[in-house]
């Protein structure tokens, strides 16, 4: 028998706003850090704005600046393009995971709401299926307030201009990497389980980041995670 609908509610989405709460600070201190490097490259306020509200994305985003050219070239567009989907290409992997909790869903709010499914969100609302919850509204409300809070985190950064054009040297580009580690920890099933898909999608992963130019590491850590985590049976998915 397959399992009933998950819920929508607005008791969810108010629930996943205030589990997302720790981790605005963060949010905001790297928002701000790059609103200050978008500055710093010339993007205008509006740009810096209109960029932190459609892609959505802290990672690539800064990636992107990276490569930010004065004048731009259909060559240039594209390789932005191409990095930032090699960047995010993670979400594929997230969305699958998360798809049966969401299998029965009004189609229109998955297309609403995925949008605003980042790392924190995904996090937050797979740890919430796990304890047993099925409204979807957490995943939406965690990825809502995050969205609303990383754009208007963005603006002081680009009215500071280059007061912070270099997040690393100031350790800012460690905040997420750091929430991520810590909100990871109650995912782990076991040595037997998790260990063996964690520890090849970690070893991958830096091997490609030394061998292979560009931010294809990302993608083949995931990759390679996913496929030894097949392979091994884990648990499976509830839905």
């Amino acid at each position: 028998m397959s399992s009933p609908p998950p819920t929508l509610t607005y008791a969810g989405c108010l629930h996943g706003a205030r589990l997302m709460l720790p981790v605005l600070p963060g949010l905001v201190v790297y928002a701000t850090a790059f609103g200050a490097a978008a500055a710093g490259r010339g993007l205008s306020f509006g740009e810096g704005v209109a960029m932190s509200g459609i892609v959505y994305a802290g990672a690539s985003q800064m990636v992107s600046l990276e490569l930010w050219r004065g004048g731009w070239t259909p060559l240039a567009v594209l390789t932005v393009a191409l990095v930032t989907a090699t960047v995010n290409a993670r979400l594929v992997l997230m969305g699958a995971a998360i798809q049966p909790w969401l299998r029965g869903a009004p189609r229109l709010s998955l297309v609403f709401g995925l949008f605003f499914m980042v790392d924190a969100a995904w996090l937050i609302a797979s740890r919430y299926r796990d304890d047993g919850g099925r409204d979807i509204g957490v995943l939406f409300g965690a990825g809502m307030v995050s969205w609303i809070v990383w754009v208007a985190a963005t603006i002081p950064g680009l009215l500071a201009g280059s007061l912070v054009v270099e997040p690393a040297r100031f350790g800012l580009d460690l905040v997420m990497p750091v929430f991520f580690a810590a909100m990871a920890v109650p995912l782990w099933r076991g040595a037997r389980v998790s260990g063996l898909p964690w520890a090849t999608a970690g070893i991958v992963a830096a091997l490609f980041a030394a061998l292979v130019p560009g931010y294809v590491f990302i993608v083949a850590g995931a990759v390679a995670g996913a496929v030894v985590a097949g392979l091994s049976g884990g648990e499976p998915s509830r839905g």
